[in-house]
C-alpha cells in the first residue's frame, strides 16, 4: 500500500460494516455482518452488544484475511456507530444487558415524572427546558428515545441493574471500550444524555446541575474526549485475533450523523447533506450554537473544531423499504412460503422508475415509528392514502420513495430558517443514495441540486477514516471537500417539481388532520 490505511467500523441498526480505507478516502475493501433487532414485549427496541462484537470480529477478520497485504498498512482503527443507545457495563467492561436503542420509547413516562413541573412543555417544566436548551442546545426527547430516558428507565424499573452499572456507554463508547479498555465518550456520543455544557464547542464538559436535574449518578458517566483524539492502542488480544500490529492506534470516532457529515464532504460552513439509511437526517456545520425548539432543530457538538452540526433527525427512512420488503412483498406466509428474496432494492428501483411522478395519486407518510423533526411526535404512524382499484403494487413502491422525500422536504423550511439562507444544493449519502431514481426524486421534491457522493453507502465509514486521519495528523478537516468524489449531479425537473409542490401541501395537511387521530389511537 502506498498510503496508510484506516480500519473503519460502521455499526448501524441493520448491521456491522468494516472497511479498509486510505487516508485519501479510497475504499480498498469492505465486509458486512447483519445484526439482529430485538423488539421486546413491552415495546422496547434492543440489540446485543456481544452480537455487535462477534459481528465486528467476523467482518473485520474476513476483510483482513482477504486483503492480507493491506493489514500491514493499517495505522489506526476508528468507529462510526448508530447514536442514542445505552449499554450498562460493569467495572470489567462486561455488558450487563442488551443495548437500549434509539427507537426505544420506554423511558418516556420516567422522563415526565423526573422533569415535570407546574407549567410544562410536552411534560417537562418550562424552567428545566430553558436550562437544558441554554446549556446543551437541546433537551431530552420526551418520547424517551435517547440515553437520558434510557437511564431513567433502568433506574426506575431495574434498580438492581442500575446499582450494578459502573458506566453507561453509548454504542460508540462500548466499541471503543472493547478495542482499548478505556471508558470514554466523545463530544457527540455524550450529547443525548443531556448532561453536558456545550457552550464552548472545543471544551464539552459535564454540568453537575443537569446531572442532578435528571437524577443520575455522576460516577456512572464516562470521561469525555474529542472525536479525533487517539484514545489508545489496540488491545493485544484484539490485535492477535485480527492479525494486526499491537501498535495500531484507536481514534475515538463519532456517531453516525457526525461521521456522515465528514464522509459526505459537506464540511464547509452551511454546506448541507442528507443521509438516507434506516433513519434519515439533514445536517450542516455551522459556526454557532442555536436551537429551534418548535421544529426540534439544534446545532450540537461534532468532530470539526470550533463548529457545531445542525442536525434534523427523522425517525425512519430506508426502514420503510425494509418493512415493505419483509412484511408485505416477501412476507413468508401461506401466500409466499418459499419466496427467494433477490436484490430487492435494485428491483424496487426498476419498478419505481416505470411509475410517473406522483405515484398515480398514491401518497405514503413514512412515520412508521413516530417522528423526531420537524415535529417530535411518538404517536404518529405510517399510512397509504388515496388508494383505489386503479392502483397497483408499482404505485405503492413509488409512493414509498416519494414519501420519504416529502418527509425530508418537510424539514427544508425550518432548516433554511435556522441557517439563515436558502439551500441551493445538497450532498446525499447513505444506502438509499445508491438509488439513481431516489436521488432524482429528492431533487424534484426538494427542488434543489442533489449531488450523489460516490459509493454513498460508505459515507459513515469514510467519515470515520477521515476523523482518524485527522487524529493521526495525516490531513486536516479543511482537506475533506477536495477529497470527496461526486458520482452524479441531479437537477430538479420543473414539471415534476411543480407536481410535487402540490402533493407536498397534501402531505403536510395529512399530518395536521391525522395527528389527533394517531394520538387518540397510540397516545
Amino acid at each position: 500500500m502506498t498510503e496508510p490505511l484506516i480500519l473503519a467500523v460502521d455499526l448501524g441498526t441493520s448491521g456491522m460494516k468494516t472497511a479498509l480505507i486510505t487516508v485519501s478516502g479510497k475504499v480498498v475493501g469492505w465486509e458486512m455482518e447483519p445484526v439482529q433487532l430485538l423488539i421486546t414485549p413491552d415495546g422496547g427496541a434492543e440489540q446485543s452488544p456481544d452480537e455487535w462484537w462477534v459481528a465486528f470480529l467476523s467482518a473485520a477478520g474476513r476483510l483482513l484475511k482477504r486483503e492480507p497485504d493491506a493489514g500491514r498498512s493499517v495505522e489506526a482503527i476508528c468507529c462510526s456507530t448508530q447514536g442514542e443507545g445505552t449499554v450498562p457495563v460493569d467495572p470489567d467492561g462486561k455488558a450487563l444487558g442488551n443495548c437500549i436503542l434509539w427507537m426505544d420509547m420506554r423511558g418516556a413516562p420516567h422522563l415526565k415524572k423526573q422533569l415535570g413541573g407546574l407549567f410544562n412543555i410536552d411534560g417537562a417544566s418550562v424552567d428545566k427546558v430553558l436550562r437544558f436548551v441554554r446549556l446543551t442546545g437541546g433537551m431530552p426527547s420526551m418520547t424517551g428515545k435517547d440515553p437520558a430516558g434510557h437511564m431513567l428507565f433502568i433506574r426506575d424499573t431495574r434498580p438492581e441493574l442500575y446499582a450494578q452499572t459502573y458506566k453507561f456507554l453509548n454504542v460508540l463508547d462500548y466499541l471503543n471500550l472493547r478495542l482499548t479498555g478505556r471508558f470514554v465518550a466523545t463530544f457527540d456520543s455524550i450529547l443525548t444524555s443531556w448532561v453536558t455544557d456545550n457552550r464552548n464547542p472545543d471544551a464539552i464538559h459535564y454540568h453537575d446541575g443537569l446531572i442532578a436535574t435528571l437524577g443520575l449518578d455522576a460516577s456512572k458517566l464516562p470521561e469525555i474526549v474529542k472525536c479525533s483524539e487517539v484514545i489508545g492502542t489496540l488491545k493485544a488480544e484484539v490485535a492477535d485475533a485480527l492479525g494486526l500490529s499491537k501498535d495500531v492506534r484507536v481514534v475515538a470516532g463519532s456517531i453516525d450523523n457526525t461521521a456522515a457529515a465528514i464522509g459526505s464532504g459537506a464540511v464547509d460552513d452551511y454546506a448541507p447533506h442528507v443521509y438516507i439509511g434506516t433513519s434519515s437526517w439533514m445536517a450542516a456545520h455551522v459556526p454557532f450554537k442555536k436551537t429551534d425548539v418548535l421544529a426540534s432543530l439544534a446545532s450540537v457538538p461534532c468532530a470539526v473544531p470550533g463548529r457545531y452540526l445542525l442536525t434534523a433527525l427523522q425517525a425512519t427512512a430506508g426502514g420503510n423499504l425494509t418493512y415493505l420488503r419483509d412484511n408485505i412483498l416477501y412476507h413468508k406466509d401461506e401466500l409466499l412460503q418459499e419466496a427467494a428474496v433477490p436484490d430487492i432494492f435494485k428491483v424496487l428501483d426498476q419498478i419505481a422508475e416505470r411509475v410517473p411522478a406522483g405515484a398515480n395519486g398514491v401518497i405514503y407518510t413514512p412515520w412508521i415509528w413516530g417522528e423526531r423533526a420537524p415535529v417530535d411526535d411518538k404517536t404518529v404512524r405510517a399510512g397509504l392514502y388515496n388508494l383505489s382499484l386503479h392502483n397497483t403494487r408499482e404505485d405503492i413502491i413509488r409512493a414509498f420513495l416519494e414519501g420519504v422525500a416529502f418527509n425530508t422536504r418537510w424539514l427544508m423550511k425550518p432548516v433554511e430558517r435556522f441557517l439563515g439562507q436558502n439551500v441551493k444544493r445538497i450532498n446525499i449519502v447513505g444506502g438509499g443514495a445508491q438509488s439513481d431514481v431516489w436521488c432524482q426524486i429528492f431533487a424534484d421534491v426538494l427542488n434543489v441540486e442533489v449531488r450523489q457522493v460516490a459509493d454513498p453507502v460508505y459515507a459513515n465509514a469514510r467519515g470515520a477514516a477521515w476523523i482518524a486521519a485527522v487524529g493521526m495528523k495525516r490531513i486536516n478537516f479543511d482537506d475533506v471537500p477536495k477529497l470527496v468524489e461526486i458520482r452524479r449531479v441531479y437537477q430538479p425537473q420543473s414539471a415534476n417539481s411543480k407536481l410535487y409542490n402540490e402533493r407536498f401541501g397534501i402531505f403536510a395537511q395529512i399530518y395536521k388532520q391525522m395527528a389527533p387521530v394517531y394520538k387518540r389511537m397510540n397516545g
